[in-house]
């Protein structure tokens, strides 16, 4: 699976070399969920308030949630499929996943929200997070899942591409399983103008060229007599 997204050579060494970001960095003395761990690799890679590029992607840098990673690409409004996708979301479909569209692992009554959500993903953008529950079965075991979709550039620049994660916790079993969305949450990404208004405190000053005001030292106003030179 280390040649999952198929890396590509990168000038440096270390853990931050080229767009390799070790996840050890993000882990403080427990484990932290595949869903949090790429979202901490997504964020890293971000250039300020954009949208990191699917080219930044290395695999290098989540090669410990590798199985549960995919990436999607969006082909019309509402449907994305997968370019690539890990060995964890083959065995929940119980098939081969690439090329699928995403909505193939979900009933037919949850699949209107799920082109809803891709398509806030892709047109805000911003980062989606759900709660799956699997479709019931007379004979199956209640199995849960939990998946991510942040968004990513296309070489053109448009927003067309996600990293997403999805991971189930309960046993797996043949045949595959389809899914219903328990919850959701759309969380649009950070403007840095808005957060420097968070930051203002008081009235604004005005910068730039202006000069830096001086306050009123008081007493009297004082007239000087200019005369004109001879």
């Amino acid at each position: 699976m280390k040649t999952f997204f198929g890396s590509r050579s990168r000038p440096g060494t270390g853990d931050s070399a080229g767009n390799v970001i070790s996840m050890d960095r993000f882990r403080s003395g427990r484990t932290v969920s595949p869903l949090r761990q790429a979202e901490a690799y997504w964020a890293a890679l971000r250039d300020g308030d954009g949208v990191p590029k699917r080219s930044d992607i290395d695999p290098r840098g989540l090669e410990n949630i590798l199985e549960y990673t995919f990436i999607l690409e969006r082909i019309a409004p509402g449907i994305a499929r997968f370019r690539l996708a890990g060995s964890h979301l083959s065995e929940m479909a119980g098939m081969e996943v690439r090329g699928m569209p995403l909505t193939a692992f979900f009933t037919a009554g949850a699949r209107s929200e799920i082109g809803a959500t891709l398509e806030h993903v892709f047109d805000t953008p911003a980062i989606a997070e759900m709660t799956l529950n699997a479709e019931r079965r007379f004979t199956a075991p209640r199995i849960e899942a939990r998946m991510i979709l942040l968004p990513l550039q296309s070489d053109f620049g448009d927003v067309s591409r996600a990293l997403g994660i999805m991971i189930s916790d309960g046993p797996l079993s043949t045949g595959g399983r389809r899914f219903e969305i328990a919850g959701s949450t759309l969380r649009d990404l950070p403007a840095a103008a808005d957060t420097a208004k968070e930051q203002v405190s008081g009235p604004a000053e005005t910068v730039g060229f202006a000069e830096p005001r001086t306050g009123f030292a008081g007493g009297k106003p004082q007239l000087r007599l200019v005369l004109p030179e001879d």
